[in-house]
């Protein structure tokens, strides 16, 4: 068939860019080769329980965020609901158990109590990012730097870096190579004072944007894998998917104006477009460094965590190890005895994902694929359950009972990520946001494909995928 758009791949950025373009009435074709939309941002089912598998919180929704408009035009919340989380995070390590607001002012004002010879630096972490389109603009011809230099430059407290930067993960796995106007503008909008979680799961948000397309005459297809661009005359003029759970490996073809791609860019280059566009895009992202992976163990809790003691939503925890910024890479290729981790319990907002009673809750550390490549199965299953039960251990000695409410508990490492979602080295976040990064990439497309994905513009995260659909869209728009 012929369509005006064809998207491969149904995570945010492609959602989003197919409900928009579907609801302002073009042809849309929407391919995904897992059988549910939503990338990162899904759920699955263990015994009672509804695991999340992305979200964390969902940063802004607070005015002035631009995924307020996004929401409303698609008509996004009155379909999903929106649960505001009660604070940024609870910060720990060795010397220092802090809880940090989405509050400004009373961050501020908490930090500067537990660090009162760092107000100017606390008052100028703030202002750079509060203000980060202002401080983008007075920096434009100086090159990019660190997060880590620029906390350098103006804190001189080695713990209260430690504190500020204890959602680093959020991002990426070192401070060092984290380029600081990419971290400004992310960090400015977790505290713009209010960040989320969706009721029910992210699924929820992922099945309302793949509704909005079917509903508005566009077509989904599930369980469909993209396995090349077609050409014609040297221009791509459609797709090639194969189904995914059919022995047969049937392949189907369909014809479009536009091609968005929801896929990572490496996986763009070396097996969608043609040998000659395939080098040309390869060539430009050679310099491009893949972001992290993360690890996530699964908790099913037979009792709210609320019953056993547990306060707080987020919770970030750093090894007594890690005593400076400096420490954080290192650390984050440390035994899991050590390695930093989140723990998330969403038994602290009505998030319904478990029945009454009961409650789910995951840990989130910073992962990479070479921690668990060429293990035998039965080695990978035993290195998981060790896992699993290093990281029991750890969350007993901050919540006591926590390790008796566990009622099931599941791993999933930087090769499930890769496995499901076909990124390359598992990365969650698409290329590393490296200060300098070259977008060269994203002008070396043929002129009717176009990026919509962590991958794009934008950078990782709900926000960046959500962005990036959307503003793919709007330009198609332009163009037809």
């Amino acid at each position: 068939m012929q369509y005006d758009v064809i998207i491969i791949g149904a995570g945010l950025g492609g959602l989003t860019a197919g409900a928009k373009l579907a609801k302002e009435g073009k042809s849309v074709l929407l391919l995904e080769q897992h059988d549910r939309p939503g990338g990162c941002a899904t759920t699955f089912k263990r015994k009672d329980f509804t695991m999340e598998v992305g979200l964390h919180e969902m940063d802004g929704l607070h005015p002035g965020d631009i995924k307020n408009r996004v929401f409303a035009d698609l008509g996004i919340s009155d379909r999903v609901e929106f649960l505001q989380v009660p604070e940024f995070y609870r910060f720990i390590n060795d010397r220092y158990d802090l809880v940090v607001p989405h509050d400004p002012e009373e961050a501020k004002a908490i930090l500067k109590s537990s660090f009162p010879d760092q107000e100017k630096g606390i008052d100028d972490y703030f202002y750079h990012v509060l203000n980060a389109k202002r401080v983008m603009v007075a920096h434009r011809n100086e090159p990019d730097k660190s997060v880590g230099a620029f906390l350098d430059e103006i804190i001189s407290n080695e713990d209260l870096k430690l504190v500020l930067l204890g959602n680093l993960g959020y991002f990426h796995d070192d401070p060092y190579t984290l380029s600081w106007i990419y971290y400004l503008t992310a960090q400015g909008s977790y505290y713009g004072g209010r960040a989320n979680f969706i009721k029910g799961g992210s699924q929820q948000l992922s099945n309302a944007l793949s509704n909005i397309i079917t509903e508005n005459g566009g077509t989904v297809k599930l369980n469909h894998l993209a396995t090349s661009i077609d050409y014609k005359g040297g221009k791509p003029v459609g797709v090639t998917c194969q189904k995914t759970r059919d022995k047969e490996k049937e392949k189907l073809s369909d014809s479009a104006t536009h091609i968005i791609a929801n896929a990572a860019v490496p996986n763009l280059a070396e097996t969608l477009l043609s040998k000659q566009d395939g080098k040309k895009l390869a060539d430009t992202i050679t310099r491009n460094k893949i972001g992290a992976s993360l690890l996530t163990v699964y908790y099913g809790f037979k009792k709210s965590l609320k019953e056993v003691g547990n306060r707080h939503y987020s919770t970030f925890i750093y090894d007594g190890t890690v005593g400076s910024q400096k420490d954080i890479l290192a650390n984050n290729h440390s035994d899991f005895s050590t390695r930093s981790f989140t723990f998330v319990d969403y038994s602290q907002v009505d998030a319904d994902l478990a029945p009454g009673g009961k409650s789910v809750g995951a840990v989130c550390a910073v992962d990479y694929p070479e921690d668990w490549e060429n293990l035998e199965r039965d080695e990978y299953n035993r290195m998981k359950a060790d896992v699993a039960d290093i990281i029991t251990s750890r969350c007993e000695k901050i919540i006591p009972g926590f390790r008796d409410a566990v009622e099931y508990v599941e791993v999933a490492t930087s090769l499930s990520v890769k496995r499901f979602t076909r990124n390359p080295e598992g990365a969650v976040y698409g290329f590393a946001q490296n200060p300098g990064k070259s977008t060269e990439y994203l002008s070396a497309l043929p002129e009717n494909i176009h990026i919509a994905s962590a991958w794009g513009k934008f950078g990782g995260g709900f926000s960046g995928s959500i962005l990036s659909g959307y503003m793919t869209a709007m330009d198609l728009l332009r163009k037809f």
